[in-house]
């Protein structure tokens, strides 16, 4: 028992293609011991059952000559070896064991018989038979009575199978050869055909040990047989696809954020050297240095919040309360604080319908702000932001417009992107900003399953539309 669960603990630590073949080796052992037993047995039973008819037969035939031995007793008893077929032997026996008719005297005695009878012979063996076994004969015999002038004797008939038995004796030696050679066979044959199917991946293991970060374009090669490894290898193929993209993706996040924060850093450290030197004796000087850094540090810690938000939304952790909310109300107050805190621009309102949303507030108000801040941002002094929301069947469509700079069509597509700016070519209003505005946007609507439209054209414009399921 400890042997057996010692070679279980191997099995199953050992690698796949080992225990491929070891599965392989054992399935096709045990079909091969199962055909052989078959062949094995049928061969035994078509002995038996051969020397079982032989004798039937010739016990028939003697029972008739008998009856006729009955009506004419002119029949030579003699002939009574006429009816037994080939390897059927005949011994006649007294009510007192004495034999006086025996067709073979070099076949066993009947006493020898008698001590060699198997006790439990195969069960398909004839009941009315019994089985003696020899050195190297398996003998069957059958008895018959037979009454002729009060007096009665026994008809032993006898059948050996010795010759048949030399033939089984091949026959298993053959068998067993052919098992050893079929095993070793199923060993070389299963270790080679697990070998090649785990090929594959072998091939992803060697791949994804030579992938690194500074290496992300090494890909499986796929074998077009559309099988189940080769949908791991495309599967496997396209998680990498989607790591190399997420780290170049980190990568830029990590390079633009230090490219955002150096600039304030560099003014801020600029002009404490100012202070430093001369702050204490030039009042301008230390007022225009305090300034500048109050207003560079307000703008590092909106971009470095900016990046928290975007950070916490990529790891799922942005916290989100939402619920029902009237966003009419929510718009009207937003455009008034806009409105008031904006002196340079004209801001507008079109229309606010009533309109009953499920949404968490917080964002949805930092949206909004984003995309009136964005207008007044990029529109010159003097230029006009419109705010129009109006129900459209089960959404309601929130638009805001101005009257800016616009963005080309080669840029429409990516200022959702993280870190992108773009100003028009040839303008004169210059922008700053992260570029993280937009990509906190898209992320709020996305979380509340709604669709962003943009529409722009260079010198005239641009409308950023956010399309909100109506709740209902």
């Amino acid at each position: 028992m400890k042997f057996i669960e010692k070679l279980l603990r191997i099995v199953h630590y050992s690698q796949i293609s080992t225990k491929i073949t070891i599965i392989y080796t054992l399935c096709f052992l045990a079909l091969l011991t199962l055909t052989n037993a078959l062949a094995w047995y049928g061969v035994y039973y078509a002995l038996y059952q051969q020397a079982e008819r032989t004798l039937v037969y010739s016990m028939e035939n003697t029972k008739k000559l008998l009856e006729k031995l009955e009506q004419n007793a002119n029949i030579d008893v003699n002939s009574i070896r006429d009816p037994l077929v080939a390897g059927v032997v005949l011994r006649v026996v007294d009510d007192k064991g004495r034999v006086f008719i025996d067709t073979d005297s070099h076949y066993p005695t009947v006493e020898q018989f008698d001590e060699n009878i198997i006790k439990d012979p195969p069960f398909w063996t004839n009941d009315d038979m019994e089985v003696a076994q020899f050195t190297r004969a398996i003998v069957y015999r059958a008895k018959m009575n037979f009454t002729h002038d009060n007096e009665t004797v026994t008809l032993q008939f006898f059948r050996t199978i010795t010759a048949q038995m030399d033939f089984f004796d091949k026959l298993k030696n053959i068998l067993l050869t052919v098992d050893v050679i079929g095993l070793l066979f199923a060993m070389g044959t299963g270790y080679i055909i697990s070998r090649k199917i785990l090929r594959p991946i072998s091939t992803m293991t060697k791949t994804a040990q030579d992938i690194a970060i500074e290496n992300m374009n090494t890909r499986i090669p796929v074998n077009p047989v559309n099988d189940e490894l080769a949908d791991l290898a495309n599967t496997f193929n396209n998680m990498l696809n989607r790591l190399q993209v997420g780290i170049t993706q980190q990568q830029q996040f990590v390079s633009n954020a230090s490219h955002e924060l150096r600039t304030p850093v560099t003014v801020i450290r600029g002009y404490s050297d100012v202070l430093a030197r001369w702050g204490s004796t030039d009042p301008e000087i230390f007022k225009e240095s305090v300034e500048a850094i109050q207003s560079e540090t307000e703008n590092m810690q909106q971009l470095i919040e900016q990046l928290l938000f975007l950070a916490r939304s990529d790891q799922n952790r942005q916290p989100l309360n939402m619920q029902p909310l009237e966003l009419s109300e929510l718009v009207e107050d937003v455009f008034h604080k806009m409105r008031k805190t904006t002196h340079t621009h004209e801001i507008k309102m079109i229309r606010n319908e009533v309109a009953t949303v499920f949404a968490d507030k917080v964002t949805m108000r930092q949206m909004l702000r984003i995309f009136l801040e964005n207008a007044v941002k990029y529109t010159p002094e003097g230029g006009t932001v419109t705010v129009d929301s109006a129900r459209d069947g089960d959404y309601i469509k929130l638009s805001v417009s101005d009257t800016g700079i616009g963005i080309a069509k080669e840029h429409q597509s990516r200022i959702f992107e993280r870190f992108f700016r773009v100003n028009a070519s040839g303008s004169e209003h210059k922008v700053s900003g992260t570029g993280l505005g937009l990509s906190i946007a898209k992320w709020v609507a996305d979380q509340h399953n709604s669709k962003i439209e943009l529409s722009s054209e260079l010198g005239k414009g641009t409308t950023i539309s956010v399309i909100i399921p109506i709740y209902h």
